[in-house]
């Protein structure tokens, strides 16, 4: 009876290993959304690559715990956002950081002229200056489209924190532009 019951758990626990083909459908569908909040984040592509990787390696690690999740995709953006937070943190980090920041063009007129006439790239830079947690319910619900309860799972926000997170960034995205398309003058 013992060696009857070592075989029948045996075999359960065969049929609930995840294959890499099933591993490889579940997270396909949301490692572009990864990538987009970690790209947020970390600012540089190289460094949203490896940090996509890095989260992806980290689920198949833990492929065995996947199943146990209501929602992968949002473990797995909370994973990511925890991931870059912990990266920014970090000296490396730091220096790509003010790299990023200390780069100048020094040709203003045609500087003037790009951003005159692509307002998407002052709103890149304008939420590139907004607090780490605007940014990040910025991108879930503007760009990834995700709704207020799952963000509140992925940032441990309630929802009504959200929306005024959401509100206030929005506004200071609202302003700055405006006060750009204006030079300045109010």
């Amino acid at each position: 009876m013992l060696i009857r019951s070592g075989i029948i758990n045996r075999a359960d626990t065969n049929q609930n290993k995840m294959t890499q083909a099933d591993f490889v459908k579940l997270v396909m569908p949301f490692k572009d959304k990864v990538f987009r909040l970690a790209k947020r984040l970390l600012v540089s592509s190289e460094e949203a690559e490896d940090a996509t990787q890095e989260i992806l390696i980290k689920l198949w690690k833990n492929k065995t715990k996947i199943e146990g999740y209501r929602n992968v995709e949002a473990f797995s953006m909370t994973m990511t956002k925890n991931f870059c937070l912990d990266r920014l943190k970090s000296k490396q980090a730091q220096n790509l950081k003010i790299a990023h920041s200390n780069y100048q063009d020094h040709n203003t007129s045609l500087q003037k002229e790009v951003e005159n006439r692509d307002s998407v790239n002052w709103v890149s830079r304008i939420i590139e200056e907004l607090p780490e947690q605007q940014k990040i319910i910025l991108q879930l619900r503007d760009v990834e489209e995700y709704d207020y309860d799952e963000i509140a799972k992925v940032v441990d926000m309630n929802p009504t924190a959200i929306r005024v997170a959401l509100s206030r960034a929005r506004k200071k995205i609202r302003e700055r532009l405006t006060n750009t398309h204006r030079y300045g003058i109010k």
